[in-house]
């Protein structure tokens, strides 16, 4: 249990291997931490209208987000009552009713359920009895969130405390609108991608790209108790904010725990949701929303870029991954100017590892 003592990050080492490809992580990860914090599920825009439906998965739970005919959303196990088939597979628009594939039980969009085929011979059988199991939402900033135990997870306040401050009232993401879905599958442990992510050490070596665009020396990272945020002053070309792609500002990196990243650029916002799929394999969803009368042009050539970038990260994330599968790793020292989000990312790790059960961490 030593690497699992709080460090300073003066003195702070990385994680060791075992938390990134010992088989029984992916299990110890879900319960210590998925199952213990806010995910986002949705934005907003993805659920105008009754029936609308975005299914996701919350860490290992499949979860539906659906549009109630009195205009809740609410969020439910993408699981059936009967016998574990899917309620929905892929999202959806007006649905009147909520209908599993593999033997047509039906639920109401507030989960109820409505009808069951030929259950009339099964005895204490009461349809009025089964509802699908329902998680806690919060919506904000257009985003819809969701925890599996609300008992453990942060006081959702808590967890997004300042941000709305840092964003000002002009950035208005709420009413962005969603434009585009990428998915990568990434042979890697997820704590891989995040720690990727938290730091801008590696730009410089890994994306030249993006390199051109940030100030890499006014590049900062700031901490709070469940997010971090990493930004630097967009460089632009010449003297006309026109010839740039996002224009004079900030990029702005939030990553919330613990498996969240909302990238911010003048008119754009990109959320990034890390899936787990088993020690070494993950998934990131990226979705792109704009702001209202955004360039086409524009959109296209962000869009471009973007995945120009995240295939940078994974090639390097996979490598990482097999490094530490090789075991000969033994864990380095972190930067303590350039690499505090990581460090900060672990400390939460290690937090939520020392509250696991003895034989989980």
């Amino acid at each position: 249990m030593d690497d699992l003592a709080s460090q300073p990050a003066a003195t702070a080492t990385a994680l060791p291997a075992r938390f990134y490809v010992e088989p029984a992580m992916a299990g110890v990860d879900r319960r210590a931490i998925f199952d213990r914090a806010w995910q986002l599920v949705a934005h907003v825009s993805q659920l105008r209208g009754a029936g609308d439906h975005v299914v996701a998965n919350l860490g290992g739970l499949p979860v539906i987000a659906v549009r109630g005919a009195d205009d809740a959303i609410r969020v439910f196990h993408n699981v059936c009552r009967h016998r574990a088939g899917p309620i929905a597979q892929c999202d959806g628009l007006g649905a009147k009713a909520l209908r599993c594939r593999y033997h047509g039980w039906t639920y109401t969009l507030e989960g109820q359920l409505r009808s069951a085929p030929e259950m009339k011979d099964a005895v204490d059988f009461y349809v009025a009895d089964i509802r699908l199991p329902q998680l806690a939402v919060k919506v904000w900033q257009g985003m819809v969130f969701a925890a599996v135990d609300t008992a453990d997870a942060p006081d959702f306040d808590a967890f997004v405390a300042g941000i709305d401050a840092r964003l000002g009232a002009d950035r208005g993401l709420e009413h962005y609108g969603n434009h585009h879905r990428a998915s990568y599958d990434i042979a890697c442990n997820w704590k891989v991608y995040v720690d990727n992510y938290l730091e801008g050490y590696h730009v410089p070596h890994v994306h030249p790209g993006l390199n051109k665009l940030l100030d890499y020396r006014s590049y900062r990272t700031e901490l709070s108790d469940w997010y971090s945020l990493q930004w630097s002053p967009l460089r632009v070309p010449d003297e006309s904010a026109d010839a740039s792609l996002y224009g004079n500002g900030d990029a702005l990196y939030y990553w919330l725990w613990p498996n969240t990243m909302l990238n911010v650029l003048p008119g754009r916002l990109q959320t990034n949701t890390v899936v787990p799929l088993g020690v070494d394999r993950c998934r990131v969803m990226f979705d792109s929303y704009y702001a209202p009368g955004a360039d086409e042009a524009k959109r296209d050539a962000d869009l471009d870029f973007s995945d120009e970038v995240q295939h940078e990260d994974l090639g390097i994330c996979e490598d990482v991954q097999r490094g530490f599968a090789s075991g000969s790793y033994v864990p380095g020292r972190l930067n303590p100017l350039r690499e505090t989000g990581v460090h900060h990312f672990h400390e939460l790790l290690r937090a939520a590892y020392r509250m696991a059960a003895p034989d989980h961490a």
